[in-house]
């Protein structure tokens, strides 16, 4: 991953099974204009990356948890960025790959260590899984007398990972790890490297080690048919785990069939809800603009759980709009005091984006814009009852608070596409969420918690850690207890019908 050439060029590379190779290189584009990365030609390592059969995954039964745990635990040791070679390059690559800012990047990296810790890795699993369905047959007696054990077994995976943040690259190693998976991990153009760095680590702290020989790390361009016609297949891959927009989501669809199932987690958009008990006091109202800037600033605002629009209940009166002004200049005051390392002025921003909050700017009969004036980020506060038209384009630090009367305005708001919902005071999330879950929101959290999501939990309505197991049953009938069909002919009709 050094530089070679110029000085906008990197070397990427690639892993598969414990083994690095860093020949036959292509150059490839990244998203930043006048950066490429060398990565080797996808078709001469195509017939390398497949497992083959699944019996190959015989070796990561050996394991005890225990021992996948350990390995966790002391891989975690060696990804300290201060000691790790290749995350330090991984990181001055990203640095002008990823739309992120050298202080948000370095955090993350700084906290691989706390992810890949035993602690935190066996509390996903237990919460996420069931450790005791990762480690054996768990039984249990039926009804009608039968026994039925069932296991989680690792399954043989594609991921194609997102690179908004470093920390996906990471949690695609961990949960593959912990399900006793084979991966194949799919590198992003704006992030070839972390998931790459993670890999290498772990060929230096074991080669031969099940874990390292279960992971694969690579980059082929998207939308080469004649390359994934022959990867996605179900003879190499039985589940596809796809991140991302909507269009490179479509576009995995094609190959799913009988035996290659898709884990999708698409892109979402997030919402805060205000309630009006931030008015209650200046120091309630100053606590709550920081809870809400951080839900917008963190991460830059380049995750789905970001905060685009915040509804609050401050009426739309022109009491009610004079008191939302003032929320929207300490929220503004707020995002501009977030430390460094959890947000900072865009790296670059949109065009498009910038031009429509001038013209909102200008209309001052529907609109009060706070800040924006240096692309630093910047809050719209929206006279009526209803967010900008252009709410789906909000990024860069630029949210909407939008004044309603009532909850239930907020409904209309929540759909399928809605991801997390930041709520304030407490009591209000009790009472919205069961409504707004039936609307589509998939995570309620406190405001302010926006981007520090749980690991242990389900992710986008859906159990991902779980889906990416094969759920076996084995089942044990005694004739004796559990009348057989041969015997009982009213239960062989019914079986039948």
């Amino acid at each position: 991953m050094s530089a070679t050439q110029a000085a906008r060029t990197f070397r990427a590379g690639c892993v598969i099974r414990g083994q690095w190779i860093d020949e036959g290189l292509l150059e490839f584009g990244g998203r930043s204009v006048g950066i490429t990365f060398l990565s080797p030609d996808p078709r001469q390592i195509l017939s390398r990356l497949p497992l083959g059969g699944a019996q190959a995954m015989t070796d990561l039964y050996a394991l005890s948890f225990d021992d996948i745990l350990d390995y966790i635990e002391r891989l975690g040791v060696r990804l300290r960025l201060a000691d790790n070679i290749h995350l330090q390059e991984a990181l001055e690559a990203s640095c002008l790959t990823s739309s992120l800012t050298r202080p948000l990047l370095q955090r993350t990296y700084e906290s691989l260590p706390h992810l890949f810790n035993a602690r935190f890795a066996r509390e996903m699993a237990d919460n996420t899984i069931g450790i005791p369905y990762l480690e054996g047959w768990v039984p249990k007696t039926l009804i009608d007398g039968r026994t039925v054990s069932v296991r989680a077994f690792g399954a043989r995976s594609l991921h194609i990972i997102a690179g908004n943040s470093p920390f996906i690259a990471a949690l695609s190693v961990l949960r593959n790890a912990v399900t006793r998976g084979d991966a194949i991990i799919k590198s992003p153009s704006n992030d070839p490297f972390t998931a790459l760095a993670i890999a290498r680590t772990m060929i230096e702290l074991d080669p031969a080690h099940p874990l390292t020989r279960h992971l694969s790390v690579a980059y082929w361009k998207g939308g080469d048919e004649a390359f994934e016609s022959r990867l996605y297949q179900p003879r190499h891959i039985e589940k596809i785990v796809a991140w991302g927009g909507f269009a490179s989501v479509k576009h995995v669809t094609r190959y799913i069939q009988p035996g290659l199932e898709l884990i999708s987690l698409d892109p979402k958009r997030s919402v805060s809800i205000v309630g009006a008990e931030v008015f209650q006091s200046e120091a309630t109202m100053r606590d709550v603009a920081r809870r809400l800037a951080t839900d917008i600033g963190a991460m830059n605002q380049e995750g789905c759980v970001n905060a685009r629009v915040a509804y609050v209940l401050s009426g739309t009166g022109e009491a009610g709009l004079s008191r939302l002004d003032r929320l929207a200049r300490y929220t503004y005051d707020a995002m501009m005091g977030l430390p460094p390392a959890v947000s900072t002025a865009a790296k670059e921003m949109d065009d498009g984006l910038r031009s429509l909050l001038n013209a909102a700017r200008l209309n001052q009969e529907w609109y009060n814009v706070v800040g924006g004036l240096k692309d630093e980020g910047a809050i719209i506060v929206s006279r009526l009852p209803e967010p900008v038209d252009f709410a789906s384009r909000l990024g860069k630090r630029v949210a909407n608070l939008v004044p309603i009367d009532g909850i239930e305005e907020v409904c209309a708001a929540v759909d399928a596409y809605t991801q997390t919902v930041g709520v304030y005071p407490e009591s209000l999330k009790r009472q919205l969420r069961d409504r707004l879950a039936l609307c589509g929101a998939q995570r309620f959290t406190s405001l302010g918690y926006a981007a520090h999501a749980a690991v242990a939990a389900p992710q986008d309505a859906i159990e991902s850690t779980r889906e990416l197991c094969k759920w076996v049953v084995c089942e044990d009938c005694d004739p004796m207890v559990t009348p057989p069909l041969w015997e009982d002919a009213l239960m062989f009709r019914a079986n039948a019908a």
